[in-house]
């Protein structure tokens, strides 16, 4: 696969490279000062706040995460569909799903129709259809 074509993940690194270590390095930090004071029998209601707030955190970061990428998938979804109708003045097969069409995205104009078409008849894996793809078009927004 030539290097153009290649699937690569991006990182925000504000979020993983800051705030998740960050969330995890409060959690792991306040469940050893739970254990340090449940073994010393001292007052554990602030260990056992401190401890909750930090699961808190850890789960707000993460659930803030997923509500973006959610979020980015739905608009990828809307253009895709939008693009598919500007070519072809018909609303996208509704049985491509979410990976899918995420895939597409990655396809030229030229040849978006017809992997729509062939996606979807065939059930292609996301794999196969960024293999199919000759004209592929670079996705840099996407986080």
């Amino acid at each position: 696969m030539e290097r153009s074509k290649k699937f690569s993940l991006r990182f925000d690194w504000p979020y993983h490279f800051v705030t998740l270590p960050l969330a995890l390095a409060v959690f792991t930090a306040s469940i050893v000062n739970l254990v340090r004071v449940w073994d010393e029998d001292g007052a554990a209601l602030p260990a056992w706040i401190l401890t909750g707030i930090s699961l808190c955190l850890i789960f707000a970061a993460t659930r803030i995460r997923v509500y973006a990428t959610k979020t980015q998938d739905r608009i990828v979804r809307v253009e895709e569909g939008f693009r598919y109708y500007r070519l072809t003045g018909r609303e996208i097969d509704r049985r491509l799903s979410m990976a899918q069409v995420i895939a597409l995205r990655n396809a030229g104009d030229k040849e978006f129709p017809s992997l729509c078409s062939r996606a979807a008849e065939e059930n292609w894996d996301a794999k196969r259809i960024r293999s199919a793809i000759k004209e592929f078009r670079p996705d840099t927004m996407r986080i």
